[in-house]
C-alpha cells in the first residue's frame, strides 16, 4: 500500500520527536548558545510587594518582557529553538526555529515600561505615594528582574460630591443611589470608578434615555484634603447636541419611547445591499397584535407568535438596552436565524401629541439559517475506551411546522475494535436509527405563558431510537422512548427534566460459556436479562466555561433517577401475581432502582499553552423490589481511555476482587457505585502536538455482597483500601476536526494484591505487560 507524502512527514516528525526529546531537555541546559555575546537571557521576573493590598497576579499583565516558556522548569521551545543551526534555512532547521521560541534577551527599556505602567496601577488602586523600583541581577549571562513595589496605606474616600446637571437624571440617581458601587471610607479605586460609570449608564439606560452615554459621567478628584484621603467630585453634564453652525450646546436628556417595532423575519442582507429600493418595494406589511412584520413571502417562514413571545419591547414601552439584549439572545436560541440586527432611529411625533417622550422606531432584522440539511458523518467513536468508527446519514429540519421545531433522524451503522485484558481482539457492530422533535416551548398547559418562556427559555424534546447490537458474547437489541424539558436558569445554569423514559432492552442470543460464567454470580446473573426499564430523572448543569475567552471555568453535572416505582405501584394496585420471583409487564421482567451521581471538573489555566484540570465523580445505584441489580446499560466500570488508565477498561474492580484470568477474558466487571478523582496538566508541545502527564485513583463497589466477588462490597470504613491509584502521561493529536489521544498508564497502587503491599513498587520491579497500559482515545479524556 502506498503511503502519502502527508502520512509519512507525520511519521517522520514523530520519530523525529522521540529522538530529538533527550537532546531538546540537554539543549535547554545551555539556554544562552543563541545569545549575543553582549546581551543576556531574561531568566525570570520577580515581583516583591511589602504590602498584601495588591496582588502580585494582578501586576504580572502590566510586565512587557516575559521570559522564554517553560515545562515543568525546562525551556522546551528554547531546546528545539537551540537544535536547530540558525544559518541554515533548510528543514528541521527552520522546521525547529519555527515551533520553538528564540531566547528572550532581556531589554532594559521594557523593564522601564513595565515599571512605569505598574507605577500607574498601584497609583490608580488608591497607593499615591507607592513607589515601584526595579533592581536586576545578572548571572552566567542570565539576568533575572525584580519589581519592588513599596506600599503604605492606601488613599481612602472622605466625601463624595454630586454634580448632576439634568434634573432628571438627578432624581434617578437618588431613586438609585442604594445601588452605587463608590462609598465613604473605601479605598480610591479608578477600576471601581469605571465600574459604577457602566453601572449608572446602564440603569439610565434602561429608563428610556436612549441617548445617554457613560462619556457625559466623570470625576474628578482632590487628593489635598490631607489624613490620607480624597474628596470625589461626581458629575454628570447635559447632553451635549450640536447647532446648525456645528457649535455644540448642552441640553436635558430626553426620554424615548417605542413608536412601531418592524420586524423583517425573512431579512437578505446582500439583497438590501444590492437591490436598495428595487429590494423594499417587493416587501408587503402585515400588522398582526401591533407589530408590523415585513416580508416579501405570502406564507412567513416562522409563526409570528413564536417572534413575539420572545420580544422584550413593544409599542408604546419605554426603551431599554437590556430589553434589547434580552431580545437578541432569545431569538438567537431559536437556532434558525443566523443574524438578528436590532436597530433604532429618531421618528417624528403627531403635532397633538401632549407626551414630552421622544419617538424610537425599532427595526428586527432576521435571516434565516437554511431550514433543512443533509450530510454524511464519518467519525471515530471512544466507547468505554473501545476504538472503532461510525457512518451517520442525518437529516435535520430546523422549523419543521414553522414554529423553531428542530427535527433530526440518524441513521447510524458503527463498528468497534473490543479488546480486554489477557484476550484476544474481538468487536462490536451496532445499527440504529432515532428521530428527535425539539420545540421551543413546554408543552404544558400552565407553563406556555410568553412571560415564562420570556425567563426561562425552555424547550421540550421527544426521543425514540432503535439499535441493534452484535457483541462478542450475546446479541441484543434495545428500543428508547422519552421526552424531557430543558430550560435555563440564568447565563450558566440548566436544569434537565425527564417526567418519563421508556427502554426496552432484549437480548437476542448469548454464549453458552458465557451464561456459564455470569450464572455463577447473582448479581451479573441479573445483570444480562430481558429487561423493561421505565423512569424518569432530573439533571442539573453549571458550566461557567467561555469559549471567546481563555480562563478558568467549572463544569458540575448532577443527575438523579429512578426507575419502576409506577410500575410496582400499579401492580400491587391490580393484585398482578409474581412469576419466577419477579413481576412482570406483558411477560417483560422490569426494572426497580434509583440512581444519583455529581461530577465536578475545575480546569486553572497557567498561561495560554499549559493548564491543569481536576475532576472528581461520585455516583451509585442501589436496586430494590423487583430488582437483584440495576440493568447492565446502568452500571459503572473502571478502567480505561476515559476512567482510570492504568487498568484496561472494565478490568479494574469491584473492590479489591481480582477475576481469574479465565474469566477475565469472557465478561467486564461493572458494579453500583464508583468513586473517581483525575489531575490531568495539559500543555502544548508543537505543530499538531500537545502533551499531558496525569494522575488517576478510584474504583467501584457493589452495593450488595456478591459471593461469587469476594471485596467487591462497599464497605464505609473501609473502602479507602480499595482505591486504585494511577499516573502516566501521554499525547494528544489536535487535527482541528477531532483530537486523536495516546496515552501510557501506570498501575501504582493496585487494591487486589493480596500478598505484600498493594502499592507496586514495594513489591519488586514493575513487569511492563501486568502494570503498564497502552489505551488510544478521541477527545480529551474529561
Amino acid at each position: 500500500m502506498k503511503k502519502s507524502k502527508n502520512n509519512i512527514n507525520f511519521i517522520s516528525r514523530c520519530h523525529l520527536f522521540a529522538l530529538a526529546l533527550p537532546i531538546i531537555f540537554l539543549s535547554s541546559c545551555n539556554p544562552t548558545k543563541y545569545v549575543p555575546a553582549n546581551k543576556t537571557l531574561l531568566e525570570k521576573n520577580q515581583i516583591v510587594i511589602n504590602n498584601e493590598g495588591i496582588k502580585k497576579s494582578t501586576l504580572v499583565p502590566y510586565i512587557k518582557q516575559t521570559p522564554n516558556k517553560r515545562i515543568f522548569g525546562t525551556r522546551f521551545y528554547l531546546g528545539l529553538y537551540n537544535l536547530s543551526n540558525i544559518n541554515k534555512t533548510r528543514w528541521p532547521h527552520k522546521w525547529l526555529r519555527d515551533i520553538g521560541e528564540e531566547p528572550v534577551i532581556y531589554d532594559s527599556l521594557e523593564t522601564i515600561k513595565s515599571k512605569d505602567q505598574m507605577q500607574s496601577y498601584v497609583e490608580s488602586k488608591g497607593y499615591f505615594d507607592g513607589k515601584v523600583t526595579d533592581t536586576v541581577e545578572t548571572e552566567k549571562r542570565k539576568s533575572t528582574v525584580y519589581y519592588n513595589v513599596d506600599l503604605s496605606k492606601p488613599y481612602t474616600i472622605r466625601n463624595i460630591h454630586y454634580e448632576i446637571a439634568d434634573s432628571n437624571i438627578q432624581i434617578l440617581f437618588y431613586v438609585d443611589s442604594v445601588n452605587c458601587i463608590l462609598a465613604r471610607g473605601k479605598p480610591y479605586d479608578v477600576d471601581v470608578l469605571q465600574a459604577e460609570r457602566k453601572r449608572f449608564e446602564r440603569n439610565i439606560k434602561d429608563k428610556g434615555f436612549y441617548a445617554f452615554s457613560a462619556d457625559n459621567i466623570f470625576f474628578r478628584v482632590d487628593s489635598t484634603v490631607g489624613n490620607r484621603q480624597v474628596d470625589i467630585y461626581y458629575v454628570i453634564r447635559n447632553f451635549p447636541k450640536a447647532g446648525e453652525n456645528g457649535k455644540i450646546s448642552y441640553v436635558p436628556y430626553s426620554v424615548y419611547k417605542i413608536n412601531n417595532i418592524y420586524i423583517y423575519p425573512d431579512y437578505i442582507p446582500r439583497e438590501a445591499i444590492e437591490g436598495g429600493e428595487a429590494y423594499l418595494s417587493k416587501l408587503d406589511t402585515v400588522n398582526y397584535r401591533g407589530f408590523n412584520f415585513i416580508s416579501y413571502k405570502k406564507r412567513p417562514s416562522i409563526k409570528y407568535d413564536l417572534i413575539i413571545q420572545n420580544l422584550y419591547m413593544y409599542p408604546g414601552k419605554f426603551y431599554g438596552i437590556t430589553n434589547t439584549e434580552q431580545t437578541q439572545a432569545h431569538l438567537l436560541s431559536l437556532k434558525v436565524f443566523r443574524l438578528v440586527n436590532i436597530l433604532y432611529n429618531d421618528t417624528a411625533k403627531s403635532e397633538n401629541s401632549k407626551d414630552p417622550a421622544l419617538l424610537l422606531n425599532c427595526n428586527i432584522q432576521l435571516t434565516m439559517l437554511n431550514q433543512q440539511s443533509y450530510r454524511i458523518e464519518l467519525e471515530g467513536t471512544n466507547s468505554a475506551g473501545n476504538l472503532g468508527g461510525a457512518l451517520n446519514l442525518v437529516y435535520q429540519h430546523k422549523n419543521l411546522f414553522h414554529g423553531a421545531d428542530l427535527f433530526s433522524m440518524t441513521l447510524k451503522g458503527a463498528y468497534e475494535a473490543y479488546s480486554q485484558q489477557n484476550s484476544k481482539l474481538n468487536s462490536t457492530e451496532e445499527y440504529g436509527v432515532e428521530t428527535s422533535l425539539r420545540l421551543p416551548k413546554f408543552l404544558l398547559p400552565f407553563l406556555e405563558k410568553e412571560s415564562f418562556i420570556r425567563k426561562y427559555n425552555p424547550s421540550t424534546t421527544f426521543l425514540t431510537a432503535f439499535n441493534y447490537q452484535k457483541m462478542p458474547f450475546y446479541t441484543r437489541t434495545m428500543a428508547t422512548a422519552t421526552f424531557r424539558y430543558d430550560w435555563k436558569a440564568g447565563k450558566y445554569q440548566e436544569h434537565i427534566v425527564n417526567p418519563l423514559e421508556l427502554n426496552l432492552v432484549n437480548l437476542q442470543s448469548i454464549d453458552d460459556s458465557f451464561q456459564i460464567k455470569i450464572d455463577a454470580s447473582p448479581y451479573l446473573a441479573n445483570s444480562y436479562k430481558d429487561v423493561l426499564i421505565m423512569g424518569g430523572g432530573y439533571s442539573y448543569i453549571y458550566n461557567n466555561q467561555n469559549i471567546n475567552k481563555s480562563k478558568d471555568y467549572w463544569f458540575i453535572r448532577i443527575n438523579a433517577e429512578a426507575a419502576g416505582n409506577l410500575l410496582a405501584t400499579g401492580i400491587k394496585l391490580f393484585g398482578v401475581q409474581r412469576a419466577d420471583t419477579v413481576y412482570s409487564v406483558f411477560g417483560q421482567p422490569f426494572a426497580q432502582y434509583i440512581k444519583a451521581e455529581i461530577d465536578l471538573r475545575y480546569n486553572y489555566r497557567f498561561n495560554d499553552f499549559s493548564s491543569i484540570v481536576y475532576r472528581a465523580f461520585v455516583g451509585f445505584g442501589i436496586p430494590y423490589g423487583n430488582s437483584r441489580a440495576i440493568p447492565f446499560e446502568k452500571q459503572y466500570f473502571g478502567g480505561g481511555s476515559n476512567d482510570i488508565r492504568a487498568w484496561q477498561v472494565r478490568s479494574l474492580g469491584p473492590g479489591s476482587y481480582l477475576a481469574p484470568v479465565v474469566t477475565s477474558r469472557l465478561y467486564n466487571q461493572t458494579a453500583d457505585i464508583k468513586l473517581e478523582a483525575n489531575a490531568e496538566y495539559r500543555f502544548k508541545l508543537f505543530w499538531i502536538l500537545e502533551g499531558a502527564v496525569f494522575l488517576d485513583a478510584g474504583n467501584i463497589w457493589t452495593y450488595k455482597d456478591d459471593s461469587s466477588r469476594p471485596g467487591a462490597q462497599f464497605k464505609f470504613g473501609s473502602f479507602y483500601k480499595d482505591i486504585a491509584i494511577g499516573t502516566g502521561a501521554g499525547l494528544r493529536f489536535d487535527f482541528k476536526f477531532v483530537i486523536g489521544r495516546l496515552d501510557l498508564g501506570m498501575k501504582l497502587r493496585n487494591p487486589a494484591i493480596a500478598d505484600g503491599s498493594k502499592w507496586i513498587f514495594l513489591n519488586g520491579p514493575y513487569n511492563f505487560k501486568d502494570d503498564f497500559v497502552v489505551v488510544l482515545g478521541i477527545g480529551y479524556p474529561f
